[in-house]
């Protein structure tokens, strides 16, 4: 099986995905419920966890949005949009990230 892609990159290049702060968890579900991608599940004391970190949408922070706690975080947009434009450049793939 291929290995899936962003825009032509592979996706475990990418360090996109959530973090969770377990200090500040109230287990509400929130995460797990909004991501219809499955990169949230739950471990065996029913606290979410990240399961398939590379699932989530690249640039998406919407479980982040969500979450009443404020115990999800995801990388430093600019730095991944970074990270993004120089696998890009070294591969020749050419697409615009919405900037100049």
């Amino acid at each position: 099986m291929s290995e899936e892609t962003w825009h032509g990159i592979p996706r475990s290049k990418i360090p996109w995905y959530p973090t969770i702060d377990y200090k500040k968890c109230v287990s509400c579900e929130k995460c797990v419920d909004y991501c219809k991608l499955g990169a949230f599940s739950f471990d065996e004391n029913k606290r979410p966890v990240v399961k398939k970190p590379y699932n989530c949408v690249v640039l998406c922070k919407g479980c982040q949005d969500i979450c009443p706690s404020g115990a999800i975080f995801h990388p430093s947009r600019k730095k991944t949009v970074d990270i993004i434009r120089k696998i890009a450049k070294k591969q020749r793939i050419k697409f615009l990230l919405g900037g100049n």
